[in-house]
């Protein structure tokens, strides 16, 4: 298997077993509460293209640059500025647009979207270092 393959791969399963646990577990209740009204049935697709494009963008201006730059420091700032980046445009235009939108459910997704995004990147170049990929 290909080098970017292997990030790619690697990438998405992280990324996809923590949103999970955040999106099952912990904050179901919350977006129940906040934003009850305006949940509706999960699509599928729109959800997997979402995260087929956003581990291309993790593994391409993040996880790549940071293990060419042999640095887990950069790898952890620049996946979560760009989980802050991401994340941000969603929210921020939902708050900006959209009638009760809540500021709260903003704040928690900008904190989440940072996290899961350093976090991820922070993994996966732990693993591909001792995996000397």
């Amino acid at each position: 298997m290909g080098y970017y393959s292997k990030l790619f791969i690697t990438t998405g399963i992280l990324f996809l077993l923590i949103d999970l646990v955040w999106l099952l577990v912990i904050s179901k209740q919350i977006y129940q509460n906040y934003l009850g009204d305006l949940l509706g049935t999960v699509k599928i697709v729109p959800a997997a293209i979402f995260y087929l494009i956003y581990i291309v963008g993790i593994v391409f201006f993040v996880i790549h640059p940071a293990l060419d730059k042999g640095s887990l420091a950069y790898g952890i700032f620049a996946g979560g500025l760009l989980g802050l980046l991401c994340y941000s445009t969603y929210d921020l235009t939902n708050l900006a647009t959209l009638k009760g939108w809540p500021v709260f459910v903003t704040v928690i997704d900008l904190i989440w979207g940072t996290f899961i995004t350093a976090t991820t990147s922070g993994l996966v170049f732990i693993l591909a270092k001792y995996l000397k990929w």
